[in-house]
């Protein structure tokens, strides 16, 4: 697993592993390694990714996340997902155009929540997608997620909890996601003794 620099805060996404898997398992199941299917996808495949998406799944039986892939790694992108190194440099990148523009002023907002939800262990990890920054114990426990140019939700995971207070339902718990409950933040005063409370709550349900 790469280590990340000093000053970069976040960890590894546990997804990477599951695409590096599937790399290795490729000469195996399908015939070809990945270095293989891209060679094949630029000469034989059409063009557009959407097609050659299209093209993977009804013509060499890929589902869409194995096709996806490789005809993002045959246009020269996505490569992050399989390599750890890549992943922590875009992981910084991820962040910074979350909150650029119009929403750059919910970035101290970011800063704080972040800084609170690594205080509560050693063992918490930020693993940074492009729209949201899960907060990971065994799972995830917690996200940070600029909703609008004006508020922040932070996220948890808190099963069957009645909503109480700040903490509204998300209907995860319906569509069995985990994050269940969201707090709306739109100014550092608001993160208060009941928004450190569910985040607590949250990290000591994921054990």
């Amino acid at each position: 697993m790469a280590k990340r620099a000093p000053d970069n805060p976040y960890s590894v996404h546990p997804g990477i592993r599951v695409v590096q898997d599937w790399v290795e398992s490729l000469p195996e199941k399908t015939g070809r390694s990945l270095d293989e299917w891209i060679t094949l996808v630029r000469k034989s495949g059409p063009k557009d990714q959407k097609e050659r998406v299209a093209w993977l799944k009804q013509k060499h039986g890929f589902g869409t996340n194995g096709a996806s892939w490789i005809a993002e790694r045959a246009d020269g992108v996505g490569l992050e997902d399989s390599d750890p190194e890549l992943y922590l440099q875009k992981a910084i990148e991820y962040v910074d155009a979350q909150y650029s523009g119009t929403k750059a002023a919910l970035r101290p907002i970011y800063d704080e929540l972040l800084r609170l939800g690594k205080a509560l262990g050693k063992d918490v990890r930020a693993c940074p997608g492009k729209t949201i920054v899960p907060l990971y114990r065994r799972h995830v426990f917690a996200q940070i997620k600029a909703t609008t140019n004006k508020r922040i939700d932070l996220g948890f995971a808190l099963k069957d909890t009645p909503p109480t207070g700040r903490l509204v339902e998300t209907g995860g718990r319906e569509k069995g996601d985990r994050i269940t409950h969201r707090i709306a933040i739109t100014s550092l005063g608001e993160i208060d003794d009941e928004v450190n409370q569910w985040l607590r709550a949250a990290y000591d349900l994921d054990q």
